[in-house]
């Protein structure tokens, strides 16, 4: 009884640290500084931090909001009611924007490159 006590535990251990493990690694691909363009091709830039919140510059106002990692892609929900989507294309990124009321099974407001101001993490690092 014990030794299978013993051996669910260690199970459920090492899953748990399995997914923080793969939450972090995930995280890892978009945290960071981004350079982003707005619907009139103005450039702005955004910072993903590692506790969920996001903030950036537009014109002369900050921004802030939440994301998480979504299907493979940073989803940003801003408290403006917009939401952004910043997704690896290729050998690069794209960012997708949707006004609110729109989500992103909706055809986007605007789409550009979005690219990255800061290294990206080295694989392990995290």
């Amino acid at each position: 009884m014990i030794t299978a006590v013993a051996r669910r535990a260690a199970g459920l251990s090492f899953l748990i640290v399995a997914i923080a493990g793969a939450q972090v690694a995930l995280a890892g691909e978009y945290e960071g500084r981004w350079q982003l363009w707005d619907t009139k091709g103005q450039p702005f830039e955004v910072s993903l931090h590692a506790d969920g919140t996001a903030d950036g510059t537009h014109n002369d106002a900050m921004k802030h909001g939440t994301w998480a990692e979504e299907g493979g892609a940073a989803l940003i929900h801003w408290n403006t009611g917009w939401t952004t989507r910043i997704a690896h294309q290729g050998q690069g990124y794209v960012k997708t924007a949707y006004k609110p009321g729109n989500t992103p099974a909706d055809a986007p407001s605007n789409h550009s490159d979005a690219k990255r101001l800061d290294p990206a993490p080295a694989a392990g690092a995290r």
